[in-house]
This record gives C-alpha cells, sequence and structure tokens, in this order.
C-alpha cells in the first residue's frame, strides 16, 4: 500500500496547476491540490506610511 503524505507549500506567483505540474514532472502522484490561503500583494503606494 502506497504511504501518503500531506505536504504545505507556500510559493509566490504560482498557480495550483503550475505546482501539480512541477510535481507530476518530478514523479509524484497528486491526488490534489488546495489553495487554503491567499496574501495579495500590495502596492508600494498602498502600504501605511513609516512613523507618524
Amino acid at each position: 500500500m502506497a504511504e501518503r503524505v500531506n505536504f504545505i507549500v507556500k510559493a509566490e506567483r504560482v498557480r495550483a496547476k503550475d505546482i501539480r505540474k512541477a510535481l507530476e514532472e518530478a514523479g509524484i502522484e497528486v491526488r490534489s491540490v488546495i489553495e487554503v490561503f491567499r496574501d495579495e500583494e500590495r502596492e508600494e503606494e498602498e502600504a501605511p506610511p513609516n512613523g507618524g
């Protein structure tokens, strides 16, 4: 029986299908890729001012 393992992957500027493709190309059988959190990047001008 094959061992089932779960991993958490933190990546920048990538889509779930790209993660699946990379893993499968490395010979890793992927059952599912689930996105649980997306932290949208803020633009420099939207960041709060320093000090004040």
